[in-house]
């Protein structure tokens, strides 16, 4: 899954970053609401975690902004508020769950776990591509004999890429949905994971293009 965390602590949001990675997520991370505000007009992401004490914006603002959109994706609510008016105030501006700080990760897993249901409960669990089956539940890939064994990075990519439906993904797009945004990583690394997986897709009648100066998107081959 896909999820955006907007965090202006930079030591919280690189915390919950890991976690997030380690559960097996694809991660972008902003620092301000007024990015965030930007940022999620026009991204795919599934689940948003969302601090309410942001500089420029604040979450609650970002909150209201998407709700009025009609961007029904579920949120997480952070915050150092943990009076009951503030839950009140967080949860009719649309949040659907609110998490005060500080707080446990084993919680917070739990939490976007529950979300994550939403998530699944609303898309397709499986679709098909060539001779490819994604799992979208449980983030596997599984070919006609069973799952491929595929490293976590790779099927981060893979997800983001067969999301995209044959549209092409810029390669700045892939290194997020790879390491976050903002991470100190070159662009470079993006093409040594397309060329793994492709190798690794490709008897499966899936094949992933290069657009020069574009990006990439994945098809099933001619």
């Amino acid at each position: 899954m896909h999820i955006v965390v907007v965090e202006d602590n930079i030591s919280v949001a690189k915390g919950i970053r890991s976690y997030l990675q380690d559960m097996g997520h694809a991660v972008d991370v902003l620092h301000n609401g007024a990015e965030a505000d930007a940022f999620l007009r026009t991204d795919t992401a599934d689940l948003v975690v969302l601090d309410i004490n942001l500089p420029e914006r604040d979450g609650l603002y970002v909150l209201r902004q998407m709700r009025a959109r009609n961007d029904n994706r579920p949120v997480l609510l952070l915050t150092a508020r943990a009076e009951t008016e503030d839950k009140i105030t967080g949860l009719d501006a649309g949040a659907d769950d609110y998490l005060s700080k500080p707080f446990e990760m084993a919680e917070f897993g739990a939490r976007i776990r529950a979300l994550s249901r939403r998530v699944t409960e609303r898309t397709p669990k499986s679709s098909d591509l060539g001779a490819l089956r994604f799992d979208q539940t449980a983030r596997m890939v599984e070919g006609p004999d069973g799952p491929l064994e595929i490293p976590r990075r790779e099927v981060a990519l893979f997800e983001r890429l067969f999301l995209a439906e044959g549209r092409i993904v810029s390669k700045q797009l892939l290194l997020d949905s790879l390491y976050g945004t903002g991470a100190d990583v070159d662009e470079p690394v993006v093409e040594v994971y397309v060329s793994r997986l492709r190798k690794r897709i490709q008897p499966y009648g899936v094949q992933i293009v290069v657009k020069r100066g574009l990006g990439y998107l994945m098809q099933a081959a001619p």
